[in-house]
């Protein structure tokens, strides 16, 4: 679907550069459309964050003479782009027609609360960056004079040092417009370039990332997946979640922004794919969002004949625990432990100072793994690094800075160097750094697609017998023997040496050679480990929750206690790695598990959590001592502003080893007149009253943030009592007491189940469509009234969860829709996000959340 919306636009793009902002670069990357991007004519594509003045002249389709036309394509708010639009307008200034396209509606953008534009958005927004780009022009054509050939080549040294910032303040910009303003002058291109400037705004809803034809999420760092889906309240955990599902009807005055902007993706979705919605909804927000769908479809869709199809809307909240388990699947092992790439667009602004946060959006990690195929292939006899490859970096280096006076020494050697030890400098070309897609295939089968409904054993061996075949195809043998089933360290990482061994196997077999790196590194023992020790604490907690809540807090506070103190050395100030692979802030995140397991099997206590007051003060006091000790690395919300005190008092505290006193000045006369002396001495008393005084100041101030902490963690064992759907409707997530957490079963799992069975769902709403709704207020008087419609009556269903999705979940809803015993069904899932269990901690109790 997303190609063909591709070539539709294709007159707008054709030799065209084209400019993509960080969201729109991660969904054509998932969806593999760069190259039919140069297919459909397009010049170049650039960056729109990290635009540069030479983007012009990099021309892969020689059509013309010089750049007149650039495309830019932004999955933001037109507002929040505004600033890097008006930057690449600024810079060059040769081009006569702008055309930009937005994945927000146009109706998105005028209901959007923090949006300055109204009905009529995409004009309104051409003329309001045609007044800023003519203003701006007239007032850099009035500070800047002709420029003279001393200073040519300053403004272009500035210019690509520049390349890689944001501008972020009208000063900044008035800068890059004046350098864009040089560079014209030196053609002779001193006249009103506003004047000449045409502006087209148009639509382009298909911003999305596919993991397969029938999974997705949003792009990280789209306006959509950013946005604010709950405010701050007594039912709200965090921003980047749904509130918590009550069941009284919510104030339609205080629709979130993430509430809005989702509901209009996915009806352009589902008019994208021709769809006719029945929508369902299950939790508070979600019927927030199916009201507006359904508004939607009574105002455009009245009298449209498409194919119909079932719109399953989940909130999040209803299941945390979830995402927040380590749960067996490959894909989540493989997001978990590889590094993102870094997020393009930033809060900074060119000059590294720091602004504050929009409160009504968070950041979320790019979906962007980078694999780091340098340093698994790096060895002594590799041919990747050839001399060919070594020249080609040489000349493009120097091609870069021909601006400079000196020419810059490039030392091949110290590039490979780099390289070879997984590190870049800001000037340095990065080799081999793959990156985990959905396009590359092995014989028709796209790899990501083949694991990302497999646990992990099954995931490895496929990994390895593709691999095993790749090197038959190549008629390559290995040294070392392979032998049936899980495949070890050294057996894949040889497979994959040998396979990477000359550039041409390289190019031919990319995709499996990123792809089983990729598992190579989720599998290796400084992830796994730390992986499979999740998993263990996960089932004790799981038993304890069978047994009583005194066991459960007993093993919440030694999970506590042991991460935060065995194995720890003061002299090091590191944690044993032998002692166990947890740390503190993992002690946090099954703190968490731990709660909500215990809100599904103990009733409430007095207190408002499912343990007693001796049991959580227990608790309590575990967690200030420990971290009095041990202070978490993790960005914790309820320790914000305590972080500088907390490290004063350790150092306070430390033993130092050159103060302490050896066995020998022990041995003094007990009645020494000197030092009798020194216990008077009324400064070096008051200095300990101060320190005793501020260290008792600091232990209260730390109480009083761990008790905001718990009452975040009451409303997560509340979940259950306070939500219909889970109460009532047999779809709470209950403890495995045999102690096996994997066949513990999901909410999506037992939803689906429930509703391809064709069973109720106690809170599973129905928005009537326009039909339904005309029989109901008129034709039904007369006895032609409309049965409710079952969501498994459609044979293609959507699937839709407002707050992310994991593997674990993907793999899930497969596995019901296959017992069902209907094949004929085309089950799409989609969420905001791709949750990892890091993900939910910092959402949760990080600087996310509303603890």
């Amino acid at each position: 679907m997303i190609i063909p919306c591709l070539v539709q636009i294709s007159e707008h793009i054709e030799d065209a550069t084209l400019y993509l902002d960080a969201g729109c670069s991660e969904s054509f990357q998932f969806m593999g459309a760069f190259p039919m991007l140069l297919d459909l004519g397009v010049r170049a594509v650039c960056s729109l964050e990290n635009m540069c003045s030479l983007d012009l002249a990099v021309d892969w389709n020689a059509n013309s003479d010089s750049a007149r036309k650039i495309a830019i394509m932004t999955s933001r708010l037109l507002s929040d782009a505004h600033r890097y639009v008006l930057r690449c307008l600024s810079m060059h200034q040769v081009v006569h027609r702008c055309t930009i396209f937005t994945s927000i509606s146009e109706a998105a953008h005028s209901v959007y609360p923090d949006s300055p534009l109204g009905p009529d958005a995409f004009r309104e927004y051409e003329s309001l960056l045609l007044l800023d780009y003519k203003e701006l022009t007239k007032k850099c054509q009035a500070k800047s004079g002709q420029p003279t050939d001393s200073n040519i080549h300053g403004n272009l040294t500035l210019n690509n040092e520049g390349w890689s910032q944001i501008v972020s303040s009208e000063e900044d910009v008035s800068i890059s417009a004046q350098k864009g303003l040089h560079e014209d002058s030196l053609e002779g291109k001193m006249e009103d370039v506003g004047a000449k400037l045409v502006v087209s705004v148009h639509h382009f809803p298909m911003i999305l990332c596919p993991f397969s034809p029938r999974i997705f999420v949003l792009p990280s760092e789209g306006s959509v997946s950013e946005a604010c889906l709950s405010a701050e309240c007594e039912d709200s955990l965090s921003p980047g979640f749904p509130p918590l599902s009550t069941g009284l009807p919510s104030d339609a005055d205080e629709v979130p922004p993430g509430a809005t902007l989702t509901a209009h993706f996915l009806y352009h979705l589902a008019v994208k794919m021709d769809l006719k919605m029945e929508i369902f909804s299950l939790g508070d927000l979600s019927k927030t969002v199916g009201k507006i769908l359904t508004d939607m479809s009574s105002l455009y869709d009245v009298g449209r004949r498409k194919r119909s199809a079932g719109l399953l809307l989940i909130d999040r909240s209803l299941d945390l625990l979830t995402p927040c388990c380590h749960g067996d699947s490959l894909v989540d092992r493989i997001f978990s432990s590889l590094p993102r790439r870094e997020r393009t667009s930033s809060y900074t602004n060119a000059r590294g100072s720091q602004t504050q946060l929009n409160p009504s959006s968070l950041q979320r990690a790019p979906l962007d793994v980078q694999i780091p195929l340098g340093k698994i292939l790096s060895t002594e006899d590799s041919k990747i690094y050839d001399s060919h490859i070594s020249e080609s970096i040489a000349a493009f280096m120097r091609g870069w800075d021909c601006y400079n006076s000196v020419p810059q020494i490039v030392d091949l050697t110290n590039i490979n160097k780099n390289v070879n030890d997984g590190k870049s400098l800001p000037t340095e070309v990065q080799l081999l750094n793959g990156s985990f897609v959905s396009t590359e295939s092995f014989r028709g089968t796209p790899y990501l697609e083949a694991i990302l409904d497999r646990r992990t054993k099954d995931g490895a061996i496929l990994v390895k017998k593709w691999l095993q075949e790749a090197l038959r195809q190549e008629n390559v043998t290995t040294n070392v023997r392979t032998r049936p089933g899980f495949p070890g360290k050294s057996e894949l990482l040889s497979m994959i040496r040998a396979l990477a061994k000359c550039q041409a196997s390289l190019v031919r077999n990319r995709g499996i050679i990123q792809m089983a790196t990729a598992a190579l590194v989720a599998l290796d023992e400084s992830h796994s480990d730390r992986w499979d020790a999740f998993i263990s604490a996960e089932k004790i907690l799981s038993v304890s929750a069978g047994d009583t809540s005194q066991s459960l807090a007993a093993q919440i506070g030694d999970i506590i206690n042991k991460s935060a103190f065995v194995g720890y050395n003061r002299k090091s100030e590191k944690m044993d790695p032998s002692q166990g692979p947890l740390s503190f802030q993992d002690a946090f995140l099954l703190m968490i598990i731990g709660y909500i397991l215990a809100g599904d099997n103990f009733p409430t206590a007095g207190s408002g959590g499912p343990f007693s007051w001796q049991e959580e003060h227990f608790l309590k006091e575990s967690i200030v001592d420990a971290i009095l000790e041990n202070l978490p690395t993790a960005k914790l919300k309820f320790l914000h502003g305590l972080t500088e005190e907390l490290e004063a008092n350790m150092n306070r505290n430390k033993p130092d080893e050159s103060k302490e006193l050896s066995s020998e000045q022990l041995q003094i006369d007990d009645f020494d007149d000197d030092q009798w002396g020194k216990w008077g001495d009324e400064d070096e008393d008051g200095n300990n009253k101060e320190q005793a005084y501020d260290d008792m100041q600091l232990k209260l101030e730390l109480h009083d943030r761990v008790d905001n902490l718990f009452k975040t963690l009451h409303k997560l064992s509340n979940l259950r009592s306070r939500s219909v759907p889970l109460k009532e409707g047999g779809l709470f997530l209950e403890s495995n007491f045999s102690g096996d957490p994997y066949t513990n079963k999901g909410l999506l799992y037992k939803l689906l189940t429930r509703v391809l069975y064709k069973h109720d769902v106690p809170g599973l709403e129905y928005h009537s469509s326009t039909v339904g709704r005309l029989f109901k207020s008129g034709f039904g008087r007369f006895g032609l009234g409309q049965a409710k419609p079952c969501i498994a009556d459609q044979n293609v269903i959507l699937v839709f969860v407002i707050g992310g999705i994991n593997g674990v979940e993907v793999r899930e809803v497969q596995e019901a829709l296959s017992e069902s015993g209907r094949p004929d069904i085309e089950l799409i899932l989609g969420g905001t996000t791709l949750l990892t269990p890091d993900d939910m901690l910092d959402l949760l109790l990080g600087q996310y959340s509303y603890s």
